[in-house]
């Protein structure tokens, strides 16, 4: 939406753990000099699954190197990052990543996520970042379920001054979803987000609540949600591929929001969760503040994954 003022600079600078990690291990391998052959490929695909770029994913890269390094378009060791770099950036076409509004009326963002992953904390930088561009924010407190999660996200909505509908402890989620959607088409809404319950993905009856939520606000705006965002930890690596897939099957994802991602060395699950999903990384987590959030950017988030060490602006 042209609203996230985060510079590439910043973005390398939070994926250091990610970053230092795959450069230490691709630097053991592609030693300065050294041939490409069938030994080395090997290496590098041992090398690219263990840093959380995914097996499908590694796969796809090693063939293309296979047929570049077969063809003689590659020869040595240092063709290697550049040529993964360019065919990295290419999985993404730019409209995966657009933030689905409304034609007319308020844009619904729906939120889910297990407990944990960091989620209300992402709803509170998505509101943040909107009423900072001069959006009417309104947040739905839907997480019902836990007392403490409508008092968290009431004390967010406070802190960065937009509004927030919530009900009691224990009250029927789907009802103040209701309630949310019809205070955003009276109050004229740009943006309203709803948190839902930090679902164990393996509760069916749970994720039928969440299925019942999205009814609920599919038939009080038009089009709602139109946006349904799953939060992701980022430090969960390979895990958070298994939770998307349940969550997608509930409620049809539309994009993820990566939360966490400056504090862990498994970035690469970025690459992994788009090949093994098809489900677009949307927004990512850059640390606790609200302004701590970047719209993924490919190029500017591969360009970070491999930057040499020392190179980076503090």
């Amino acid at each position: 939406m042209g609203i996230f003022s985060k510079t590439a600079e910043y973005l390398k600078e939070r994926l250091g753990k990610t970053r230092d990690k795959i450069s230490n291990s691709l630097s053991a391998v592609l030693s300065i000099g050294r041939k490409i052959d069938d030994q080395l490929l090997d290496e590098l695909e041992e090398t690219l699954i263990s840093d959380d770029l995914g097996v499908e994913t590694t796969e796809k890269l090693i063939t293309e190197l296979r047929e570049a390094y077969r063809s003689r378009k590659i020869s040595q060791s240092e063709d290697i990052i550049p040529f993964l770099k360019e065919h990295m950036k290419s999985y993404w076409p730019p409209e995966d990543r657009q933030l689905h509004t409304a034609a007319s009326g308020p844009t619904v963002i729906l939120v889910a996520g297990v407990n944990g992953t960091g989620k209300t904390t992402s709803i509170a930088k998505l509101g943040y970042i909107f009423h900072r561009n001069g959006k009417n924010v309104i947040l739905a407190a839907c997480d019902t379920f836990r007392a403490a999660a409508v008092e968290q996200l009431t004390i967010w909505a406070d802190r960065i001054g937009v509004q927030i509908v919530k009900h009691q402890a224990g009250s029927d989620p789907a009802a103040v979803a209701y309630d949310a959607c019809e205070a955003a088409v009276a109050r004229g809404a740009d943006i309203l987000v709803l948190d839902t319950a930090g679902r164990l993905h393996t509760k069916k009856d749970l994720m039928l609540q969440l299925t019942k939520i999205r009814d609920v606000v599919a038939k009080k705006i038009p089009g709602a949600p139109h946006e349904v965002l799953l939060v992701l930890d980022a430090t969960t690596g390979q895990n958070a591929i298994s939770q998307a897939q349940l969550f997608t099957e509930a409620i049809n994802v539309t994009g993820i929001f990566l939360a966490k991602l400056d504090g862990t060395a498994r970035g690469g699950i970025v690459i992994a969760i788009k090949e093994k999903l098809d489900i677009p990384v949307k927004f990512v987590g850059l640390g606790e503040k609200p302004e701590d959030i970047a719209e993924f950017d490919p190029a500017n988030f591969v360009e970070a994954l491999f930057e040499p060490a020392g190179q980076v602006a503090g």
